[in-house]
């Protein structure tokens, strides 16, 4: 009887099956293994596998899943149970679709169970175009929010991963887009250790994340898919990452193209493969043999990278009996199932953030509401409800299809577009300007307007082009690279539309959808209430109508600054984070960070520390009550925010290191605790070090940040409270 080789041993760890598998490999099968696009090799019994799959906000490309909102709305949620929750949810569409693939024979691209998913970059700019793949611009709740998607995607099975996930782009990524194939990030130890590697390093040693993928740009010159400092001084050693790095697309043909650090693919594969980069989306690994024969890849490299990435196929199940792997009998029927678009539209309705309301306008009462005009280039726009790396919805419901939806039976509902997106004309042949008669027409009719403006994905995302000039029109048209915007304004022809509607005299509703913040200035000064849907999901327009509507109040709070103007911006491609988000702007801010209004009213009191001192290394405890003072049923965003008093060195103003959602009925009152561990009251110094000094910090706690701006705008000052950290300074691993 023939002897079973120890790879297909399902007694022995998956490390030495690994091992075992790589070891009876040819070189030019090793080869093969490192590209994303895997070919089968059939004398080892191992199937092809295309690695690249994307599950940003639903499993993406590969046919009808569940689509929920983009990244950047459910971190507006503030909520790591949520986003566990639809990662959870991700992860069983993922499996239900990748099981059926695999019984039709279809071995295909985004077919897979590795996920190049969640993306966790520091959104520093609201002009950086991929900004609203991320979970927004604080380090704390990017960390937490990643480390609970990727813990949902991967499953907490103890032997086998449901779902494989990805931190993506390591490190220091946010643009600009046009640029990123040569661009350096230049970057001090302190930014670096302080903003833009925090949310990594909770997600490889929190989270147990499977896979890491690398930037385009440089990072202090060295290219992100072959840094020594980042890929194995960082993650290897300091981080003790054990799971696979791959590139991202095409990067590492930039290392000789573009930022010309090397020069020949020989070389560039290298420098990719000896720092540990194991697996590369494009096709320079298809030379890998090549290099290997020059004596610039040692065999043993390959070997290393194979074997994890054998490793990573053996913990997803795929060398096992479907038998014993406990997430193989997904059955294809829950994928897109009716309790999972459920679930999806309540993220929606949780994700939309209220940013204006006077005079209490919002909730409309659909009886009183005879007619309503529906305006604007997002009022029926499906774009802008999908976002990028997106799946195929169902069913989908645009603002304008949710109001039709919402309104009583005899309600005249009035809809003009109003505008292009961000070309002078809809028509080809028509004159500039279109449909704004339309606009003032239906806005004139009605008893109150809601006007949908804002960006999509067209515009607004990755290195993509658009047509400007006359657009729509002949002569003039010019294609430019875009994707990340050139300044804050509305686009195209969306704020003349805004004010002419709003000249009617007539009740205006302002609905913003986008990936990222835009300057509304005027809107604050002249529209009577605004409200943040993003990118919200396939039926986030019925969510955002029965907000309007009053079926439940709105919970958001901002995952980023909104800025009055670009002005109040640094240079794009400056990477220091001086002046740069919430944590370090000396200005004050449109809309802050951690803002969001509710239909209902909340009191804060009896904040409690434990201790007024401790000694350096003890945790902190700290409560509040919080009481629900309003009519309305409601989520509350409870955010603790924590200053250092006599840092010695140049710190935040204040940073946020806790968050607790609470669901409160009208006149229900909760204690919220928060327990301050010693890595929070930390600092980075200059030299990147993270250090915790003896010397008084201030506690607060309350909806809201402490700043000015967001206690004008919601009428109510965060509670605080100081205490004193005492004994020697220490210092903690990063």
């Amino acid at each position: 009887m023939k002897e079973k080789p120890a790879y297909k041993d399902e007694s022995l760890s998956f490390e030495e099956r690994a091992r075992d598998l790589v070891s009876r490999m040819t070189l030019e099968e090793k080869a093969s293994q490192t590209r994303y696009n895997s070919p089968a090799i059939p004398r080892l019994e191992i199937p092809a596998y295309n690695w690249w799959n994307e599950a940003l906000h639903g499993v993406a490309r590969a046919g009808v899943a569940t689509m929920f909102p983009q990244a950047i709305a459910m971190a507006s949620t503030f909520d790591e149970e949520l986003l566990f929750r639809v990662a959870d949810v991700i992860s069983t569409e993922g499996r239900a679709k990748y099981h059926e693939f695999q019984r039709q024979n279809d071995h295909g691209i985004y077919k897979g169970l590795t996920f190049w998913s969640p993306n966790i970059n520091i959104f520093r700019d609201p002009r950086w175009g991929r900004g609203h793949e991320t979970y927004g611009e604080d380090p704390y709740l990017t960390g937490r929010l990643g480390v609970a998607f990727i813990r949902g995607l991967q499953g907490a099975d103890k032997k086998y991963l449901k779902s494989a996930a990805c931190a993506k782009h390591f490190a220091v990524h946010s643009g600009p887009e046009a640029e990123r194939h040569s661009f350096n990030a230049v970057a001090s130890p302190k930014d670096i250790r302080e903003t833009y590697l925090p949310a990594f390093r909770d997600a490889v040693k929190e989270a147990g994340v499977e896979s890491v993928m690398g930037a385009y740009n440089r990072t202090n010159g060295e290219p992100c898919c072959g840094s020594p400092t980042l890929l194995q001084k960082i993650l290897r050693e300091e981080w003790g990452f054990k799971g696979h790095v791959v590139s991202d697309c095409w990067a590492i043909k930039d290392f000789h193209e573009d930022h010309k650090i090397t020069k020949t693919p020989s070389e560039s594969i290298a420098l990719a493969m000896n720092n540990g980069c194991d697996l590369n989306c494009g096709h320079m690994y298809m030379h890998l043999m090549d290099a290997c024969k020059e004596g610039l890849v040692p065999e043993e490299a390959i070997d290393r990278a194979v074997t994890r990435l054998m490793l990573t196929r053996m913990k997803l199940g795929m060398f096992d009996d479907p038998g014993h792997v406990p997430f193989a009998s997904t059955p294809y029927e829950v994928n897109d199932c009716r309790e999972h678009r459920d679930f999806a539209l309540e993220v929606s309705g949780q994700s939309l953030v209220l940013l204006k309301n006077e005079k209490k306008l919002l909730p409309l009462d659909r009886k009183s509401i005879k007619s309503i005009a529906v305006i604007g280039p997002n009022a029926d726009n499906e774009e802008a409800m999908k976002a990028n790396y997106c799946g195929t919805p169902s069913h989908m419901v645009t603002v304008l299809r949710g109001i039709q939806q919402a309104v009583e039976p005899d309600t005249r509902v009035y809809y003009a577009e109003g505008c292009h997106l961000y070309a002078n004309r809809i028509e080809k042949r028509a004159e500039p300007k279109d449909r704004l008669a339309e606009a003032v027409a239906a806005a004139q009719r009605a008893d109150v307007a809601v006007v949908c403006l804002g960006l999509d994905p067209t515009i607004e995302g990755e290195e993509i082009h658009i047509i400007e000039g006359e657009a729509a029109g002949p002569g003039g048209a010019e294609e430019i690279p875009r994707g990340d915007k050139k300044d804050l304004k509305l686009p195209g022809q969306q704020q003349e539309l805004l004010e002419a509607v709003c000249s009617t005299g007539k009740p205006v509703i302002l609905v913003l959808l986008t990936g990222s913040a835009l300057a509304l200035t005027w809107a604050d000064e002249q529209v009577p209430a605004i409200l943040l849907g993003w990118y919200p999901g396939a039926e986030g327009g019925q969510a955002i109508a029965s907000m309007i509507f009053g079926d439940y109040s709105p919970s958001g709070r901002l995952p980023v600054t909104f800025y009055r103007s670009t002005e109040d911006l640094p240079d794009f491609r400056d990477y220091s984070m001086i002046n740069r988000t919430y944590r370090y702007m000396t200005g004050e801010a449109l809309y802050p960070f951690g803002y969001g209004l509710s239909y209902s009213s909340f009191e804060y009191s009896a904040l409690t520390l434990e201790k007024d001192a401790i000694e350096v290394g003890d945790r902190l405890e700290c409560r509040v009550r919080v009481k629900n003072t309003g009519s309305f049923e409601s989520g509350e965003t409870v955010q603790l925010y924590l200053r250092d008093l006599e840092a010695g060195t140049r710190v935040p103003r204040w940073e946020l290191k806790g968050v607790r959602k609470l669901k409160l009925k009208p006149g229900e009152e909760s204690e919220v605790s928060f327990t301050l561990a010693p890595r929070l009251m930390t600092m980075i110094d200059d030299e990147g070090r993270r250090i915790l000094e003896p010397g008084k910090f201030q506690v607060y706690i309350g909806g809201s940040q402490p700043d000015r701006r967001s206690i004008v705008l919601t009428g109510i000052e965060p509670l605080s409270a100081v205490f004193e950290v005492r004994g020697e300074a220490r210092e903690y691993d990063y």
